[in-house]
């Protein structure tokens, strides 16, 4: 029992430090410019100039630009697909949600180079149709094209649960009582589906502002910078600007926090529901002639969000020059067997991402078991707290985590720091990823009831042993799901990483991005394919080990 007193004491500093230290030290920092000096002098000095600053006005508005206009094209493309998909009987509705799965396995900077390549002057598509799109791509509306089709599935899969899990069944019951379809849809199955198409819209608007990679491979190249790219600048480019980074650094914050926050408004303030006893199934409606133009229409997305870049991304990793463009005779292998020669460089960076990614799901579902069981299930002073602290990295976008982490700990009264060791990367990685698995062990936890334990209380089983042998099996199937995402997310992080990745140490975004600077783009996007490919096959076969674990439990 004294052992589960402790519980959220150790829980609140294992926050303080994942979480609440990086983003005290951001602030800190934003109000006292010689804060890396030990100096508290001068309170507020730099904010004035920084904010007024010519550049700011237009990142700010850049930014916002950029959020809203993907948004909108998330609203359009996943709306759209999502409500047929939730609607009716699609043909291969299977497939189709597997196609719109797959951008997930690809990080967005990936994505991004592999539009490059596609629509640059001299790339694929101009190679097979003449087709030269490089104006376009580099622009703002090419910009919001490649970062619609990497966040659209966000909206997609919202829209089309949400409306699959309400049916047609109350439209036709408006129908049936004189509405029109469209009054039907418009009264009864859009109020019912439009805190999650809400909720998704402002999720897709959040990590639009929060994304570096695309931004940085297409905006700088079309003049368009926003605020994550320029924070980056201020650490990257000399003279290095920390009370300017700071302050952009909070400013993105908020707007990222205001968005959060308006989502949960949203999603708990304008609850429909329906008061029909007991459910009934409602099978999906037939597209009848409108079958065609909807097969259409997922195939087109299909091919634009998933085929196309995974066909830029393979022709560049199995071509031996982009020169000698799509021929047989330029194709080789030569690419994977550098990458992976015995003391290769790219062959340690992809078990340094791997191993990153381990440790990080180790960490997060610690952490998150704790935070999550001390939220739900006790009594104890510090449940706000710590619900708060683990919860709020999902605001913050990464760029501020890595800011926030150099300021906090390259500091010279530190007796030990994780500084300029792989420990920082480890740092970030779980401050960024905490909420998954708070969030869906907290909804497991909400589903157990609270008389097992008491139960094993009563027949003499301490506390620990009771949340260790009855709470924690119950939880592990959706504790294992979201460690299975912290993993595939962590292996392809690229902001913290650039900015925190100690000299000599580099993972797979890294490794990636410096051959593009470099010019080995064939090795780049070797390293691209061999990464995918290995953190596919890990999720695949660490799902079908808790399919498994399922079945005999």
């Amino acid at each position: 029992m004294k052992s589960l007193r402790l519980l959220p004491t150790a829980t609140v500093v294992a926050l303080a430090v994942v979480v609440a230290l990086p983003v005290a030290f951001v602030l800190l920092q934003a109000v006292f410019p010689h804060l890396a000096q030990g100096s508290f002098a001068d309170p507020f000095s730099a904010v004035w100039p920084t904010l007024s600053h010519d550049s700011t006005l237009p990142l700010v508005t850049n930014t916002l630009r950029l959020g809203v206009s993907v948004a909108l094209g998330t609203a359009l493309v996943g709306g759209a697909l999502g409500a047929v998909r939730g609607l009716f009987h699609v043909p291969g509705a299977r497939l189709w949600d597997l196609c719109f799965l797959l951008p997930f396995l690809v990080p967005p900077y990936l994505a991004a180079l592999g539009w490059m390549l596609l629509l640059q002057t001299g790339g694929y598509a101009q190679q097979l149709t003449g087709m030269d799109a490089g104006q376009f791509l580099f622009s703002l509306p090419g910009l919001v094209f490649v970062m619609t089709l990497n966040i659209f599935p966000v909206v997609y899969f919202a829209v089309s649960r949400a409306l699959a899990t309400t049916g047609s069944r109350l439209a036709d019951v408006a129908r049936v009582h004189g509405a029109s379809a469209w009054r039907a849809f418009a009264r009864v199955t859009l109020p019912l589906a439009l805190p999650a198409f809400a909720a998704s819209l402002l999720l897709a608007f959040t990590m639009a502002i929060e994304e570096f990679g695309a931004p940085a491979a297409l905006g700088a190249r079309a003049g368009f910078s926003v605020l994550v790219t320029s924070i980056e600048g201020r650490f990257a480019d000399w003279p290095i600007d920390l009370p300017g980074a700071s302050i952009l650094s909070v400013v993105l914050a908020v707007l990222a926090l205001f968005a959060f926050v308006l989502q949960h408004r949203l999603a708990a303030g304008k609850d429909f529901e329906t008061q029909t006893g007991k459910p009934i199934a409602s099978p999906p409606r037939e597209l009848g002639r409108w079958k065609g133009l909807a097969l259409f229409g997922f195939a087109f997305v299909a091919l634009l969000a998933t085929v196309a870049p995974l066909f830029s991304i393979l022709a560049t990793a199995f071509s031996g020059t982009l020169s000698g463009g799509l021929s047989l005779a330029n194709l080789t292998t030569a690419h994977f067997s550098a990458l992976l020669g015995q003391g290769a460089e790219g062959l340690e960076a992809l078990a340094t991402s791997l191993s990153l990614a381990l440790g990080t799901s180790l960490v997060t579902g610690v952490l998150g078991l704790l935070c999550a069981w001390c939220v739900v299930k006790s009594t104890m002073r510090g449940r706000v707290l710590i619900d708060g602290l683990s919860l709020l990295p999902h605001a913050l976008p990464g760029i501020v985590v890595g800011v926030g982490l150099i300021l906090a700990w390259n500091l010279p009264f530190w007796p030990v720091t994780p500084y300029n060791t792989w420990g920082i990367l480890l740092l970030s990685y779980s401050c960024l990823l905490l909420p998954y698995p708070v969030r869906y062990t907290s909804a497991a936890l909400r589903q157990t009831a609270a008389s097992l334990e008491a139960a094993a209380r009563v027949h003499g089983a301490p506390a620990g042993v009771a949340l260790r042998r009855i709470t924690l099996p119950l939880v592990m199937p959706a504790l294992g799901a979201s460690l299975m995402i912290v993993f595939a997310i962590a292996s392809r992080e690229l902001v913290t990483s650039l900015l925190l990745a100690p000299s000599g140490v580099q993972t797979v975004s890294i490794f990636v991005w410096r051959q593009f600077e470099q010019g080995s783009i064939g090795q780049g996007m070797a390293m691209g394919v061999v990464s995918m490919a290995v953190s596919g096959t890990l999720l695949m076969l660490a799902s079908r080990l808790g399919s498994r674990r399922e079945s005999t439990a």
